[in-house]
């Protein structure tokens, strides 16, 4: 509360007097929108390529102009110099985050109370309905007059793309992320106006991700459409060669698939398990992908058999083996709890790139579960003649993963499980030559991380 009044009296400090404020005068903007819907009606005009030009320009400044002065980090001082005071403020929050919230006509401003920066906006209202999708159309119908203006229509269609875009991060950061996937969404059109322009297929991918977001908070039909845009979003996005990084894409496709299994079940299980095993083969390390997969092997009947993942991945490894493709195979057989493949993957890891830290690390860590199993299976047993023996027999299991624990911290001597892990180990194998000594030395190298 006190950084509440605190910002609320330095704000006072700068806020423009009352009759300076430069609101948005709806009425000559609605003029304006007027004017140029005037001219793309009249038939001595609305032949020429430059009258839509115009016409997309005047509906693009309208879209713009009630977060022109917006920007993330942008001093509020800045903000009130350029548009004047606040109609009210309140406390409020983004992302958890308390924040102060500047009052204007058509938009509220979240205010940081430490920095006095902006760190986002609500539009709540427009200067008129459907301003971006009539500038697109205006623009479209320009390229298909004349193809030869493009260089005149790109950096209309680019100002509105990048507005669309910053428009579509405001929303979502205060929690509206059906209007902001709808703002990604045509931020991607008004990039695919012409063909100069660079397409942003983060645009159309935001689109998706965050329509399957909105779905997953919704139930029923409403649930289903909402899958149905995302996967729509997807396909185009994939069509087009648009992908992310580290494969999430199809994670997320796979949830707009599965989302709709009640229209016809055998029809999007199918397309849900393909896309996840498509993913799965371009990124094997995809976390996010095998869980998917299991999930739904394990959760939908009839779907299949992990194996399955397992024989998809040998067969690409026959053509060509790689890093990826082996690590993406040991975490299959961690949930398959096999742990003697698990290991073998992440061997081939560490042959392929022996200065990596995590196929080292995982040889020692999976060592050690397929260790904790077998003693799991010893402390079960009822018939075990001479326990002491049997448990020697895995304390030997044990001592396996010591020469990659050990690897991979010369690797990362900072990480701090490795070093928990030897230190656990080698207590208890304290009775084997020398394990005392390693256990000291990893004892003190742990206390003074």
């Amino acid at each position: 509360m006190k950084k509440f009044l605190f910002l609320a009296a330095a704000l006072l400090m700068f806020a423009a007097p009352a009759a300076n404020a430069q609101r948005v005068k709806t009425d000559s903007e609605v003029a304006k929108l007027e004017k140029a819907d005037a001219t793309i009606n009249d038939v001595k005009k609305n032949g020429k390529a430059a009258t839509w030009i115009k016409h997309a320009d005047a509906y693009v400044n309208a879209y713009i102009l009630p977060t022109k002065e917006l920007g993330q980090g942008v001093p509020v001082a800045v903000l009130q110099m350029n548009v004047g005071e606040p109609m009210g403020m309140v406390q409020g929050e983004l992302m958890g985050m308390p924040m102060v919230v500047l009052q204007y006509d058509y938009v509220d401003v979240y205010v940081d109370p430490a920095t006095y920066l902006i760190q986002g906006w609500d539009q709540k209202k427009s200067i008129k309905e459907n301003l971006p999708e009539t500038a697109i159309a205006s623009l479209a119908k320009a390229y298909e007059l004349d193809a030869k203006a493009e260089s005149k229509i790109a950096p209309v269609a680019m100002t509105l793309a990048n507005a669309l875009s910053q428009q579509g991060e405001a929303l979502n950061g205060v929690g509206r992320v059906l209007e902001a996937s709808k703002c990604f969404d045509l931020a991607y059109r008004a990039q695919t106006i012409v063909p100069s322009i660079e397409e942003n297929g983060l645009n159309l991918y935001n689109a998706g991700y965050l329509m399957t977001l909105y779905a997953s908070g919704l139930q029923g039909d409403e649930a289903v459409a909402a899958f149905q845009q995302g996967a729509k979003y997807f396909e185009e996005a994939l069509e087009a060669g648009i992908t992310d990084g580290a494969g999430s894409i199809y994670y997320f496709l796979f949830h707009c698939y599965y989302g709709q299994k009640s229209l016809d079940r055998d029809l999007y299980l199918a397309k849900a398990k393909e896309t996840l095993t498509t993913g799965i083969e371009k990124f094997p390390k995809n976390s996010n992908i095998l869980d998917g997969l299991m999930q739904l092997y394990t959760a939908e009947e009839g779907v299949g058999d992990p194996a399955e993942l397992v024989e998809r991945i040998d067969n690409n490894l026959k053509e060509g083996e790689s890093y990826d493709l082996w690590f993406g195979r040991g975490r299959v057989f961690n949930a398959l709890k096999n742990y003697d493949e698990c290991i073998h993957s992440f061997k081939q890891c560490a042959r392929l790139n022996p200065a990596d830290f995590d196929a080292n690390y995982f040889v020692g860590y999976f060592i050690i579960e397929k260790a904790n199993a077998l003693l799991a299976e010893v402390n079960s047993r009822t018939d075990v003649e001479d326990y002491d023996a049997e448990v020697k027999k895995v304390d030997l299991v044990f001592a396996q993963a010591i020469e990659w624990l050990e690897k991979a911290h010369q690797i990362n001597p900072s990480h701090l499980d490795s070093v928990t892990c030897l230190r656990q180990l080698c207590f208890r194998l304290r009775d084997m030559d020398g394990m005392m000594d390693k256990y000291n030395h990893y004892k003190q190298i742990e206390s003074q991380m």
